[in-house]
């Protein structure tokens, strides 16, 4: 039975969700996505946050509207995770078990944003723990490539909130240039 980090779900809602959802496609995904209450510090495994979810939405809305009454289903899928979040006041979803047309739909989304952060300007080939240019640490940088999609935002989401990277003011203009090449060559940065 599936149990949230930290509030504790009406286990007749929980029952009643898992039987009404559609099988998942991995056996690894539950009904469910496991929530992460905002004010928690006792998580440290990267969450998507409610933000990315909200603008996976927009994203969805903008690119299969509708017809005004039905909603398509990668939409449907991602806005019924988004009201659990809201309704239970969490900020994080574990996106190792959100549904699984919800995580396919966020992940078109993801596919959309920039991967990496890197404006080519890497303090952390010097020594520095933290790279002035993105605002990774050095941890982040040396295994970007390997980090999942969640790990990823989880890190653009803390490096766009303490904005004290170059990228954000000193050399924002690189960002921008980085992410018109990106655009026009329709690629992805991985570094």
């Amino acid at each position: 039975m599936f149990r949230p980090a930290a509030a504790q779900l009406d286990q007749s809602f929980v029952a009643e969700r898992a039987q009404r959802s559609e099988p998942n496609s991995s056996p690894t995904r539950q009904a469910v996505p496991r929530l992460y209450p905002s004010s928690s510090k006792q998580y440290f495994m990267a969450g998507l946050h409610i933000t990315d979810i909200e603008s996976a939405i927009n994203w969805w809305r903008a690119r299969e509207p509708g017809d005004g009454v039905s909603l398509c289903p990668e939409l449907r899928a991602l806005a019924e995770v988004y009201a659990l979040m809201v309704y239970h006041h969490h900020t994080l979803c574990d996106e190792d078990t959100m549904p699984a047309a919800a995580h396919q739909a966020w992940l078109a989304w993801y596919d959309t944003t920039p991967d990496a952060p890197c404006i080519a300007i890497c303090s952390t080939s010097q020594g520095d723990e933290s790279c002035k240019g993105c605002g990774r640490t050095f941890d982040e940088v040396q295994n970007w490539p390997v980090l999942t999609p969640g790990e990823k935002r989880a890190t653009w989401r803390r490096i766009t909130l303490e904005g004290s990277a170059w990228r954000f003011n000193r050399y924002a203009e690189r960002a921008l240039e980085a992410r018109a090449g990106q655009d026009a060559t329709g690629e992805r940065e991985t570094s």
